[in-house]
């Protein structure tokens, strides 16, 4: 960062305090930047894409083996970041990545693992059933179990570096909700209901705000609705709740190119244990977002999860929308602006970024006080072809919450 020689609220200010704003607050606090931070909601809401309890958490990437270095270094920041703010921020349950041989699921996380050298192991239908009874896998499938898979806590995740983020000094201010920003080549200007604020660098963190509040980037992001459910167990089996709060995270594809994913019971029997389709939702904005749940989207999530889990016979707990905001090819969005040289982004992160929670906050950090960063960003790259050409067709099971 340079001297502007203008008078200035903070060093660097930080729109958005999801996930991702709140850790790239924390990181660059915590490096001596004055911080001023900038959200229109109160702390860790719930209405962006950062609740809803749980997010899953693993290394063996299906996606692409090229988020692995990223993985093994977001491990590392979601170990130091529970014990910084003593807060259980995540917590490794294991994880069953479970379909056809040949699916993206089951394939592409085999891949990942040995190409990285993750420790892993392959499990057929009846061994997954043998060692983890709360499952029930369609003969012929298998899995990729990964033990270091888990999942972690959105809430307390942000919560934990807005906290992180105070100590260090940051400014962090609630219900301010940004009207426009600015970038004059010299310094950068934000506009809020309350108020003007000028600083020399600025990162932008919009979530599912992005189509509007960085409308010239150059960059096609879809917001699309999604659904998360939670289900009671068997009241009349013990055993059943038992192994349910004990399992792993799972993804499960079927043949029809289908993706459920879920988590055990992770606040006790009684809270039901959380799952959802993945890419099943309608387009959508943050004003024009249905929220609420129909009978009808909750009976085929029952039907449906009852195929792999026929011990999930309990009534229908809970509901709760969020938002995905979508690139065309589902790989990130993480960059200096291509556009704005005092600015940099973080969005698109297409239903699969919250693991990397930590590991983004160090990276804006990085490009903000050192103008680059040694991780391997480059297919995160705004003006790559994917997303300035019209782009290639997506794998349509790309990418898990």
């Amino acid at each position: 960062m340079t001297d502007t020689g203008i008078d200035i609220d903070a060093e660097v200010i930080v729109i958005g305090l999801g996930g991702m704003g709140s850790a790239a607050a924390y990181h660059l606090a915590r490096r001596g930047v004055s911080v001023l931070g900038l959200e229109r909601f109160t702390p860790a809401h719930d209405r962006g894409s950062s609740h809803g309890g749980s997010r899953i958490i693993r290394q063996s990437y299906f996606e692409d083996p090229a988020y692995v270095p990223l993985l093994l270094r977001a491990y590392e920041l979601w170990e130091e970041l529970a014990r910084e703010s003593k807060r259980e921020v995540y917590r490794i349950t294991g994880g069953l990545f479970i379909g056809p041989p040949e699916c993206a699921t089951v394939s592409g996380s085999l891949h990942a693992a040995q190409l990285w050298g993750l420790d892993h192991e392959v499990l057929d239908a009846d061994e997954i059933a043998r060692r983890f009874p709360g499952f029930a896998p369609e003969t012929g499938q298998i899995a990729v179990y990964e033990p270091l898979a888990g999942f972690a806590r959105p809430e307390e995740t942000v919560a934990a570096h807005i906290d992180l983020a105070v100590r260090e000094g940051a400014d962090l201010r609630f219900g301010e909700t940004v009207r426009s920003w600015s970038d004059d080549g010299d310094h950068v200007e934000v506009v809020t209901d309350s108020g003007r604020f000028r600083a020399r660098e600025l990162v932008v963190c919009p979530g599912a705000w992005a189509p509007e509040i960085l409308a010239d980037l150059g960059v096609t992001i879809e917001i699309e609705r999604q659904v998360m459910y939670w289900f009671g167990l068997d009241a009349g089996s013990t055993s059943d709740a038992a192994t349910m709060v004990d399992a792993p995270i799972y993804i499960q594809e079927n043949a029809d190119v289908e993706q459920i994913y879920g988590f055990p019971a992770i606040d006790g029997p009684d809270g039901g244990v959380k799952v959802a389709f993945f890419r099943r939702g309608d387009v959508c904005s943050p004003d024009t977002i249905d929220r609420v749940v129909h009978d009808a989207e909750t009976e085929r999530m029952r039907t449906r999860v009852r195929q792999l889990l026929p011990g999930v016979t309990g009534p229908a707990l809970d509901a709760a929308t969020c938002m995905y905001s979508t690139t065309p090819d589902h790989n990130f969005v993480i960059a200096r602006h291509p556009r704005h040289a005092r600015v940099t982004v973080a969005c698109g992160f297409s239903g699969h970024g919250f693991k990397f929670v930590p590991v983004v906050g160090e990276i804006l950090a990085d490009l903000v006080v050192d103008g680059h960063t040694d991780h391997p960003i480059d297919i995160f790259d705004p003006t790559r072809v994917s997303l300035v050409a019209g782009g290639q067709d997506p794998v349509a099971t790309a990418g898990v919450r």
